[in-house]
């Protein structure tokens, strides 16, 4: 149960399915009820997908480019932390650019649901708790991500925007803080690889 919190809970952050919740209903808004299911059905299918694909590739692309798992691990928190600044200080700009062009898998299921954190987070999952317990994690999220989608508008209206906006907040400052730690352990790993 430990191992599987562990796996499950960077991830959840990294999704931040309650943060992504207002962009969803923003671009579901015109749509009924059965439309935004099958469409939050759609999403999250893409994104699971794509995670699979990135999952099974990943280590393959490593070796390939000669990437270490320190190296990406570091890479990985950078790019976390950059996100995380960037939901925290630029939202109405996320919100604005996630709004343009078509609704369907792209943008909703890609990069809304699986985007480079949770793509990142889910290569370094597979390092410190294997594919099982990685997939297992991933699954529960995005089962959370269907049940939530599928039921946005009660759970709109139920949060309110502002609740909704104070949640994906919190989400932001700990994917900042996940994104540290990951920048700190990688570095850890390459200054004890360097001692002889």
């Amino acid at each position: 149960m430990k191992t599987f919190l562990l796996a499950f809970i960077p991830l959840f952050v990294a999704i931040d399915v309650l943060g992504v919740l207002p962009l969803f209903v923003a671009l579901t808004d015109e749509l009924d009820d059965a439309r935004r299911r099958r469409l939050a059905f759609d999403a999250t299918a893409t994104a699971f997908a794509v995670s699979l694909l990135f999952l099974v590739a990943g280590k393959g692309l490593f070796a390939f480019l000669g990437i270490t798992e320190s190296d990406f691990r570091v890479g990985g928190g950078i790019i976390l932390l950059v996100l995380a600044v960037t939901d925290l200080l630029f939202a109405k700009e996320r919100q604005r650019d996630a709004g343009e062009g078509t609704i369907g898998v792209v943008p909703i299921g890609i990069p809304l649901i699986m985007g480079p954190a949770a793509l990142t987070t889910i290569i370094l999952q597979v390092g410190s708790y294997g594919y099982l317990w990685t997939i297992v994690s991933l699954l529960v999220n995005l089962i959370i991500v269907l049940a939530v989608f599928t039921e946005s508008s009660r759970i709109s209206r139920a949060l309110g925007k502002p609740a909704s906006r104070a949640i994906g907040k919190v989400a932001a400052l700990l994917l900042a803080g996940i994104g540290i730690m990951m920048i700190r352990s990688g570095i850890a790993v390459m200054i004890q690889t360097m001692r002889p």
